[in-house]
């Protein structure tokens, strides 16, 4: 009798303890264990989409739900897929520590006080790679050291929390701590997306967007479109999650999902883990797409619960039918997948959207004169660095050792946290990985984004590498423009590693042992979460005290490295007379030719210097040339940014021009930069032509007026005239994106002087 009293006793209270935690969950989900303020309240959202339903009068996708769930005027805000802006409140706001630099400098120029949204930083871009994860990260602590200090006590005193090298790399500890089903993040890299995987809508976006969001201003965004990818099917075999991407990617190209969301939806979604729901997310910034999602399923529920996010999870359950799309609602675009017909896949070399089954590979690299030995294989990266992905890599690798072979290859693991390193170094992927001949870097980004001191080939020597990453573009791993870079699953990197050549199908061929037997790999298997649960392995994380207002940030004067922000001057009131072109590009410009990372991302924080990165990556029409121009004013060539700086410091005193009036063009602009809407924030005029052949009637040597400034409004085209050193003269009509809002940006100077003018 006493015994059955205690077990009540206990049931009861286990009960009350479990309606009571549902309880607070329900009216403020807490997102993370670090952060117990920030939270979402799913009726909020609900609320919202039940009214944007009713206007709109017709069934939602789940993307749709989630960005018209948090609209910040949903009764009166224009929705119309591709054309209009939203303005949003986004729930939280996360930077890594590069574009952190300049962010922060932005806030701390508006004169607010604290963040008005949960903010965190990540340290994750500025370790380099060079001889293994303690060694590098030591380094990194020391070079880096003026910015980390400067990062963790701007965080301190504005209330952002701050995530120290070593942690991990943004995405993963994004997905660790902070995304959740419905939630809408903004992030100041472009790979924020992999948060879908956990059905939210994390999109990636320029410093600018931060620090609205930071300072409580609505956020805006075209209404993107929406491309359905329906999965049947089950994965299987040495099929992955990357596979799936890696085939959107050569069906849509690195532009076919520009302006829309990428959602997956159909009965295949429930055969890929949470994580690997992630990685398919995450390489979405590779074909333009402006974010990508999942619905909410038990892989998702299974993850949550694992991260210590139980309550997140026992609240998704009631609001599920909000956390997928409704029956009947339409896509712009549908693309069919069956995932019992994938086959493994590898992308490039040189763009992420040239797709080659693994099967097919070595044929099409002798066809065109790549490199078959692989030089390097590398796994992990924010991209392929989860548990089951080390797991499944580890897998391949044990095989290869218990027959007595290691990698031909170079072989490197990037942990995609401190969490994961902890964890795969507990429970034994580490050691099989490391004996098969791996490196294990730090928790950071690493060669994926050029963070790679590589040395075992010359710069213009012709070599091949595979990787687990998500961009190959030329140069972008190791800055020699001669390697073919090839991306693919970790499980595919480690078998090619093994084998030590591109002609290689793990799926049909055979390896050869020691011992003179041959042998054939077999499918590689992986838990996709710890069943010891994970070991979260050192603390790395900061949290801001509940008032930072008595704490000082201090930069150096002196500093190469950060410099206090001026502000940009306002528009004249004029039209842009005469101005020079500074270089007409020929070809692709992505990112990476108009400011590329790998070293350069050490003066992010310092406008002046990261400004000698500007185009030095971009071929000149003129001489087919990179980073050789001519100056117009002396006749002499130099590299962009030295004409650039020579043209400001003259036109400055020539009547009629303004200060740094040069422009530069681009023949496919859905190339130009990652965020339009950031440009705009920063006082540019970003503009496209009416007709896209009149790119071909500029000449390098051009003078170009904008004309109808004055005039500036929505939807009503600028007119540029072009004045042709010949003396003859032509006018083009340009068009621009501009709303009322970002109008006002530009005659302010900039999105920030506009928020000072708010305040007084």
């Amino acid at each position: 009798t006493e015994d059955y009293q205690l077990l009540t006793s206990l049931l009861l209270i286990f009960l009350f303890q479990q309606s009571s935690l549902r309880l607070q969950a329900k009216a403020k989900v807490s997102m993370s264990r670090f952060e117990p303020s920030s939270f979402i309240s799913y009726e909020k959202l609900q609320s919202n989409v039940d009214i944007v339903r009713k206007r709109l009068n017709r069934p939602l996708t789940l993307s749709e739900k989630i960005v018209y769930g948090h609209l910040d005027d949903p009764h009166n805000q224009e929705i119309d897929r591709g054309r209009t802006y939203l303005r949003l409140r986004p729930d939280r706001v996360a930077m890594q520590d590069a574009t952190a630099q300049m962010a922060m400098l932005q806030f701390i120029s508006s004169g607010l006080p604290r963040v008005a949204v949960p903010s965190t930083i990540h340290c994750d871009h500025l370790i380099e790679a060079q001889i293994g994860g303690a060694k590098d990260l030591a380094r990194a602590k020391e070079v880096n050291q003026e910015v980390y200090n400067f990062l963790s006590s701007a965080g301190a005193k504005y209330g952002v929390g701050f995530w120290k090298p070593g942690s991990g790399i943004i995405h993963q500890i994004i997905l660790e701590n902070y995304a959740y089903p419905g939630v809408m993040l903004i992030g100041t890299d472009s790979h924020t997306p992999n948060g879908g995987g956990l059905g939210g809508i994390c999109i990636g976006v320029g410093g600018a967007d931060a620090v609205d969001v930071m300072a409580g201003i609505p956020w805006e965004l075209k209404c993107p479109k929406v491309i359905g990818v329906k999965l049947t099917g089950t994965l299987s075999g040495w099929t992955s999650p990357k596979d799936v991407i890696l085939k959107v990617a050569g069906i849509l190209t690195v532009k076919g999902g520009t302006g829309a969301i990428v959602e997956y939806h159909g009965p295949g979604v429930d055969s890929i883990s949470c994580t690997g729901m992630a990685t398919i997310c995450n390489m979405g910034a590779e074909i333009g797409a402006t974010t990508s999602v999942f619905p909410y399923n038990h892989r998702m529920r299974t993850y949550l619960e694992k991260t210590g996010r139980a309550g997140i999870a026992a609240v998704a359950d009631e609001y599920s039918d909000l956390l997928v799309p409704d029956q009947g609602c339409e896509y712009d675009q549908i693309i069919e997948l069956n995932l019992d017909e994938l086959k493994p896949h590898i992308n490039g070399p040189f763009t992420p959207d040239l797709a080659h089954p693994v099967s097919e590979v070595g044929a099409a690299a002798q066809k065109n004169g790549w490199p078959l030995e692989v030089k390097v294989g590398l796994i992990g990266s924010c991209t392929n660095s989860s548990y089951e992905d080390m797991g499944r890599a580890a897998s391949v690798a044990k095989q290869a050792l218990d027959k007595g072979l290691k990698c031909k290859a170079q072989f490197t693991v990037t942990p995609g946290s401190e969490q994961i390193r902890a964890t795969i170094e507990r429970d034994g992927y580490s050691k099989i990985l490391g004996d098969v001949g791996g490196v294990v870097l730090a928790n950071a980004c690493g060669p994926c984004i050029g963070q790679w001191d590589r040395r075992d080939v010359k710069k213009g020597e012709k070599n091949t590498i595979v990787t687990s990453f998500n961009r190959n573009f030329t140069a972008r791993n190791d800055a020699n423009p001669a390697t073919h870079a090839f991306v693919t699953s970790p499980e595919i990197v480690t078998a090619l590693a093994i084998a030590g050549t591109l002609n290689f199908n793990p799926e049909t061929d055979y390896l050869t042992a020691p011992n003179g037997e041959k042998f054939k790999l077999e499918p590689p298997n992986g838990d996709e979460l710890p069943s010891k649960d994970f070991d979260p392995g050192q603390d790395t994380y900061q949290h801001p005290p509940a008032d930072g207002s008595s704490l000082k940030v201090n930069v150096n004067p002196q500093s190469n490295r950060l410099q206090l922000l001026e502000p940009f001057d306002k528009w004249s009131g004029n039209d842009l007379e005469n101005m020079q072109v500074l270089i007409k590009v020929k070809g692709k410009c992505t990112t990476d030719h108009i400011s590329a990372a790998g070293p350069w991302l050490k003066f992010r924080g310092h406008l002046d210097n990261i400004s000698n990165n500007m185009l030095i990556g971009a071929v000149n029409s003129e001489n087919d040339a990179v980073n050789k121009i001519k100056n117009h004013l002396t006749g002499e060539y130099g590299g962009v940014p030295d004409v650039a700086r020579h043209y400001k410091s003259m036109l400055h005193w020539s009547p009629g021009i303004w200060e740094g009036d040069v422009t530069y063009s681009a023949p496919q602009p859905d190339f130009l930069i990652s965020s339009e809407t950031n440009l705009k924030k920063q006082g540019l005029l970003p503009l496209t032509f009416n007709n896209p052949s009149d790119y071909d009637k500029i000449r390098p040597d051009d003078k170009i007026s904008i004309r109808g400034l004055k005039s500036f409004a929505p939807g009503k085209p600028l007119t540029a005239v072009l004045k042709h050193s010949d003396g003859t003269e032509e006018t083009l009509q340009l068009n621009h994106s501009f709303n009322e809002t970002q109008i006002q940006w530009f005659q302010a100077g900039s999105a920030l002087n506009r928020m000072k003018e708010m305040q007084h």
